[in-house]
């Protein structure tokens, strides 16, 4: 039985990539595989197509760090957008996590790795896109509690409104394992930091 799957290089190094998707375990991943390559190879190709053209075309935004497919993001790009309020997020990934939700409608800067962060380009920003609220969006816990107060302290003398997002948001839980009504509910309710 073992000597026939290892025989199967291409079908195993299709389970053996899925499997490295968080959430897939093997059973899942060799479901998949199958599905992709012989029940549905239309589909798989789809996929795989869609995932090279991801692969190629987005990037970072040079201003905030979203997802873009360009140099600049779309909500950059938005002159509505600049309504005073950036929102602070750690990931890339927040930003769809909360423009689905609707509730928040100016700009946005993602901090990934804070030590690496440049804060005299987003004093620039704060400065030239004359924002007055700092709303942080991170996974409550204390290591974004300790970030909130350094992110603060290095923004301090630009006498800014801080608020961070409230109710609703567990501790230690991420952004994209929270209901859309109890991330909504955070986003309207937040306190300042």
């Amino acid at each position: 039985m073992k000597n026939y799957q290892n025989n199967l290089f291409s079908f195993n190094a299709l389970v053996n990539a899925l499997e490295k998707v968080p959430t897939i375990g093997k059973k899942s991943a060799r479901k998949m595989a199958y599905t992709l390559a012989v029940e549905n190879a239309p589909l798989g190709l789809q996929i795989a197509q869609a995932i090279h053209d991801c692969i190629a075309e987005i990037e970072k935004c040079s201003i905030c760090g979203a997802l873009s497919h360009g140099e600049v993001c779309h909500i950059c790009l938005d002159s509505g957008r600049k309504n005073g309020t950036l929102c602070i997020v750690s990931h890339p990934k927040d930003v769809f996590l909360i423009e689905e939700i609707g509730e928040f409608h100016g700009v946005y800067c993602v901090i990934e790795d804070y030590q690496n962060c440049d804060f005299a380009n987003l004093i620039t920003r704060i400065q030239n896109e004359q924002i007055e609220e700092v709303i942080f969006a991170f996974m409550p816990s204390l290591e974004s509690d300790m970030l909130v107060m350094f992110i603060q302290e290095k923004l301090m003398h630009l006498h800014l409104h801080f608020s961070k997002i409230a109710q609703g948001v567990p501790s230690n839980v991420s952004l994209d394992n929270i209901d859309h009504f109890s991330l909504a509910r955070a986003f309207n309710a937040r306190v300042n930091a």
